[in-house]
C-alpha cells in the first residue's frame, strides 16, 4: 500500500515538478516502489494458498494483472482524447485508491509468513535455513534461472521500443502513438488467457516446455519484425509478446518457489533474479539502440532474436524441470 502511494505520488507531481533533477528524482522514487508489487504479491499468494496452488493462483494473479494494464492503457488514452493529456494522472490516483482499498481487504492473519519466505516448518520448530548469499551462489539451477532471465529480457525489453521508432519513421510520430498503444493493448489482451492456460497446467506440463515455448516465440518476434514494415503486421507481430511475455510473468515466480522450497530464502532469490533480469532489460534499449545507428533496424531485430535463441539454447541444455525437482524434493 505505501509502495502504491508512492508511485502515484512520484507520477502526479509530474505537472507540478520542473526540471531534469526533480523528475529524475521523482521517477527514480516511482521506479524503486515499483519493484515492491511484483515480489509483495507473489509472496503473499504463496502464503495464503501454499505450494500446491501457488502456480495456479499466480497464473490468474498474472490474468488479472494484464487485464488491468489493458483496461488502464484503453481508459487513459480514451480520456486523454476526451479530455487531454493531464486527465491521465487523475486516473492513476483513482486506480491508486481503489488498489489500497483491495489490498486492505486482505486478512494478514490468513498469511502463513514461513510459507511466504519458502519454509516448509515453523521457524520455532528449527528449521534449518541456509544464508541468503549461499542460496544464491551454490544453487546451481537457480544461477542459470538468473541467466536465462537476464537473456530474456535483454532480448525483449527493446523490442517494442524499436517497433515505436519504426512505426514513427514509417507512419509519422502522430499514427505512431496510437499504433504504439494498440501494440501495447494487444499483447496484454493476448497474455490473459496465455497466463490462464499456464497456470492451470504448470503441474501436468511443467516449466520447462512452456519456457521453451516462451523463447521460442520471442525468438520467433524478432524474426518476424523483418519481414515487413508495414503497421498491421508490425502491430500483429508485437502481440506475439502476449505469449512469450506471459508464460514468463505466470511461470518467474513458480520457477523460483520451486527452486527455494523448503529453505525460506524464496524472497531474497525472487529480488537477486528481478535484479539480474532488471539489468537485461535496461541495457536492452541501449544494445538495440546502437544497433539501429550503426547497422539498421532488421540487424538490430535479428540480434534480438539472436539473444533468445541463445537463451533458448541454455535453458534446454542446462536448466532442470523444476516441478520433478519440486516432487523429488517432497
Amino acid at each position: 500500500m505505501i509502495a502504491a502511494l508512492l508511485v502515484t505520488l512520484s507520477s502526479i507531481s509530474l505537472p507540478i515538478v520542473t526540471g531534469f533533477t526533480a523528475v529524475a528524482v521523482t521517477q527514480s522514487i516511482a521506479a524503486i516502489a515499483g519493484a515492491v508489487f511484483a515480489p509483495a504479491i507473489s509472496a503473499i499468494t504463496l502464503g495464503l494458498v501454499g505450494p500446491k496452488l501457488f502456480a495456479k493462483r499466480v497464473g490468474r494473479n498474472e490474468a488479472f494483472n494484464h487485464a488491468g494494464n489493458a483496461v488502464s492503457a484503453a481508459l487513459a488514452g480514451v480520456l486523454a482524447w476526451k479530455f487531454g493529456p493531464v486527465v491521465v494522472f487523475w486516473l492513476m490516483g483513482a486506480l491508486t485508491v481503489a488498489s489500497i482499498v483491495t489490498a486492505s481487504r486482505i486478512d494478514n492473519d490468513d498469511i502463513d509468513n514461513a510459507v511466504a519466505r519458502g519454509l516448509d516448518c515453523e521457524p520455532e520448530d528449527d528449521c534449518e535455513e541456509p544464508s541468503g548469499w549461499k542460496m544464491l551462489i551454490e544453487n546451481k539451477p537457480l544461477m542459470i534461472f538468473a541467466v536465462t532471465a537476464f537473456l530474456f529480457h535483454l532480448a525483449n525489453a527493446a523490442m517494442l521500443t524499436s517497433v515505436s521508432q519504426l512505426l514513427s519513421r514509417t507512419v509519422g510520430k502522430d499514427q505512431a502513438t496510437s499504433l504504439t498503444a494498440a501494440c501495447i493493448v494487444a499483447a496484454q489482451l493476448v497474455m490473459v488467457p496465455v497466463a490462464i492456460v499456464v497456470g492451470r497446467n504448470t503441474e501436468k506440463w511443467g516449466t520447462k516446455p512452456l519456457f521453451l515455448v516462451a523463447f521460442g516465440f520471442l525468438a520467433a518476434r524478432g524474426a518476424l519484425y523483418t519481414v515487413s514494415d508495414n503497421p498491421w503486421w508490425l502491430v500483429g507481430v508485437q502481440a506475439l509478446d502476449g505469449v512469450g511475455a506471459g508464460i514468463f510473468g505466470a511461470l518467474f515466480p513458480v520457477v523460483i518457489a520451486d527452486l527455494t522450497k523448503g529453505t525460506g530464502r524464496f524472497n531474497v532469490s525472487q529480488g537477486a533474479v528481478a535484479s539480474v533480469q532488471g539489468l537485461g532489460a535496461a541495457l536492452s534499449a541501449t544494445l538495440a539502440g546502437a544497433i539501429i545507428v550503426w547497422s539498421g533496424y532488421t540487424a538490430s531485430f535479428l540480434t534480438l532474436a539472436t539473444i533468445a535463441g541463445l537463451g533458448l539454447a541454455l535453458y534446454l541444455i542446462a536448466m532442470p524441470e523444476t516441478k520433478d525437482r519440486a516432487k523429488t524434493a517432497a
